[in-house]
């Protein structure tokens, strides 16, 4: 356990060039006095560590000293064999060097563990698209990472629901998500400084050109968090999608079906509180888009699922039940 923690102390000072001693030990998970004796023990094995004082201080390496372990665990090995998805990968043109960074890897492993990582690979697979979907056509994908890669502004003819447009980013990350690709970029409005605009994110498969403006280089928003940004953009997005409730009585399977309508549904019938009714309904408070939406979600789901409000989604589905059983000769 301390060999591996004084390996992980020796490898954040190489990735991460001079750390404080509470930056360190907050990474490591220990206490600052612990963190002293690790260094003690690394010096005392000849790795070169020093530390300065003053403000800005901390602990570094000797400028130049580069370790040739890997640092990595077998399980470290077969976790990064892992995360190596080739669709994503061969998408954004780096399918070759994915592969040559594995063939790299394996050869700097030693001999005993190259087969527990490629055993990985081997009986592992990663797919992210959705079940019964394909993946939207993305003929302008490599163009996009490699300005996202280099820094550099995009000009681009974006087709949105409503519109196609022109628009000049500032490209900040791509995002794959169930399959589908998405770049968030800051509109160069917000970069100029004439306008005050958040990120924004452009479906990739929505580009209908783009071009790489290699003369504009990309300053990013200071303490910029990709993940997090993505995180609070989807939040945002339930947020602001659902904007009604409707309260409904289900079955087991009509519990069953409502979960797979979303995550959102699905953690309303997860807070649904137990049936206290004689037929085993479950009484469920569900976040609905709009009521024409909703009524074609809960058609699908009758008569496992019976809306009791709002009135107005009541009415439509009575309606679309009418029109059907008049297209089809029933009497209702």
């Amino acid at each position: 356990m301390r060999a591996s923690r004084l390996l992980s102390l020796q490898m954040l000072l190489e990735t991460r060039g001079r750390m404080s001693a509470q930056a360190l030990a907050d990474a490591l998970e220990i206490s600052v006095r612990t963190l002293y004796r690790d260094v003690d023990q690394l010096s005392a094995a000849g790795v070169p560590i020093y530390a300065e004082r003053g403000r800005h201080g901390g602990f570094a390496l000797l400028p130049g000293w580069k370790t040739t372990l890997t640092g990595l665990t077998p399980s470290e090995a077969q976790a990064v064999f892992l995360s190596g998805l080739p669709g994503p990968a061969q998408d954004l043109g780096l399918g070759s060097d994915v592969e040559g960074a594995r063939l790299k890897l394996l050869a700097a492993l030693p001999a005993g563990w190259r087969d527990d990582a490629q055993r990985v690979s081997a009986r592992l697979h990663l797919d992210p698209v959705d079940w019964y979907r394909e993946s939207p056509p993305t003929p302008h994908l490599v163009t996009v990472a490699a300005a996202v890669w280099n820094g550099h502004q995009i000009r681009m003819h974006y087709e949105s629901w409503a519109d196609t447009v022109e628009r000049t980013v500032s490209p900040l990350g791509l995002v794959l998500k169930a399959g589908v690709w998405y770049l968030v970029a800051q509109p160069a409005a917000a970069v100029d400084g004439s306008e005050k605009i958040g990120p924004r994110t452009y479906r990739v498969s929505g580009i209908r050109a783009a071009t790489v403006l290699s003369s504009t280089p990309v300053r990013r928003p200071a303490r910029f968090d990709l993940p997090a940004y993505w995180a609070a953009s989807i939040r945002r997005f339930e947020s602001e999608i659902y904007t009604g409730e409707a309260q409904v009585l289900a079955t087991p399977t009509g519990l069953k079906g409502l979960r797979a309508l979303s995550s959102a549904v699905a953690r309303a019938v997860a807070a649904a509180p137990p049936s206290r009714r004689q037929d085993g309904r479950v009484a469920v408070s569900m976040p609905i888009e709009s009521v024409e939406h909703a009524c074609g979600q809960l058609m699908r789901l009758s008569p496992e699922v019976e809306v009791l409000r709002p009135a107005a989604l009541r009415r439509a589905l009575v309606a679309r039940v009418r029109a059907t059983a008049q297209l089809y000769g029933a009497v209702v």
